[in-house]
């Protein structure tokens, strides 16, 4: 068994603030102070805050890699994103030829064996497309396909199939919906021109959740509310991305009325952690400039945004650290199931994180090892 570490500060616990220390070496072993409320109204306590570790559910790349690189691709990638938070993550793929996908979800199931050392821990494949439909791409390449069980059960021979993401309005995808979700299977709504009645009829029959909400379905409107529409009508979980580019402020405060556990993903891509300049998302050529990273036609194409930048990005828009921690590592957990991560509770895994007051991140640590934060991309 490896040595405990122990940390002092200001620690968020399941059951609140405790003012005290976290002892784990690669399980949390002890937590022990005195619990207090904090809120924005009170003067901040001295001492770090010390959070749990960020989970990202949407993750295409990073450090100049993508996951349909394929190869060595999503060590980088999880390597990068350790390093701004991430202690857990699923690689997602692209919508891509069939045999793209065998070689970028090969890749992912061999990391899901073994953790490397120095990187978040993969916890398998969020597969966005080829399931969507061809009528809302959004950045992804014109691969959509219709999915067929046979289809789904060979790929995730492959890799963990923890997500899925489907456009429930494609003939025989509602029935799929029903067959996945009984497996065990997570299935989300996304990529789609789905009206409501469509996205009822698919949480009706298992869906759980929404992909990049309001990006790449059909919007909102008073007598016609759309996918998005449903999602703020039914949804209890939902990924937003909170870079404050792909939604506006008002659109993720709407959703944070509606939807309880709304929950926030990256969408990060290979110029994630990177200098402006061309990358690659899948097959497609991307740009980076000005904080956003596009297509050549100006569509957003995923983005550069990191976990910890997220949860900052919450805290402007007026959520408490408290809140802001539950909807980049809590919920996430919840959402797959997971009672092991995404909470700071004695026997969890030790995906520790401290921040300065500041909101500064300071110190990482996955499984109980310590992340080198000196970042070795621009």
């Amino acid at each position: 068994m490896s040595s405990i570490t122990q940390l002092q500060g200001n620690i968020l616990s399941p059951e609140g603030w405790i003012a005290g220390s976290i002892s784990f070496n690669d399980l949390i072993t002890d937590i022990s102070g005195g619990v207090f409320n904090h809120d924005q109204s009170q003067k901040l306590p001295a001492g770090s805050f010390i959070l749990p570790g960020f989970i990202d559910l949407h993750v295409h790349g990073g450090g100049g890699q993508d996951v349909m690189d394929a190869g060595e691709a999503v060590h980088v990638i999880a390597k990068m994103h350790a390093q701004h938070g991430t202690t857990s993550m699923l690689a997602t793929t692209m919508t891509a030829p069939a045999a793209d996908l065998e070689a970028a979800l090969s890749a992912i199931g061999r990391a899901c064996l073994a953790r490397r050392s120095g990187g978040a821990r993969v916890l398998g494949a969020h597969l966005e497309g080829p399931y969507i439909n061809p009528g809302k791409l959004g950045a992804q390449p014109d691969f959509a396909v219709a999915a067929t069980l046979e289809q789904v059960d060979w790929l995730r021979s492959f890799a963990p199939l923890k997500l899925i993401t489907i456009a429930p309005e494609v003939d025989g995808h509602l029935e799929l919906v029903k067959i996945l979700s009984a497996s065990g299977m997570r299935v989300q709504i996304g990529h789609t021109l789905g009206t409501y009645e469509d996205g009822v009829a698919a949480l009706n029959n298992g869906a759980t959740g929404f992909t990049h909400l309001f990006n790449a379905m059909s919007s909102f409107h008073h007598r016609a509310p759309g996918m998005a529409g449903a999602a703020l009508a039914h949804a209890e979980y939902a990924e937003l991305i909170p870079d404050l580019l792909h939604v506006h402020p008002g659109a993720i405060k709407a959703a944070l009325r509606a939807i309880p556990r709304l929950y926030c993903v990256t969408d990060s891509t290979a110029a994630s952690g990177m200098p402006d300049g061309e990358y690659m998302l899948g097959r497609q050529v991307v740009h980076k400039c000005m904080g956003g990273v596009r297509l050549a036609d100006g569509t957003l194409a995923g983005s550069t945004l990191t976990m910890d930048q997220a949860l900052r990005n919450l805290v402007t828009l007026g959520l408490d650290l408290a809140e802001a921690s539950l909807r980049t590592s809590t919920y996430p957990a919840d959402y797959l199931g997971m009672t092991e991560r995404g909470r700071l509770k004695t026997g969890c895994f030790a995906d520790i994180l401290v921040f300065d007051h500041q909101l500064n991140l300071t110190a990482v640590y996955v499984e109980g090892e310590q992340i080198d934060l000196n970042l070795t991309h621009a």
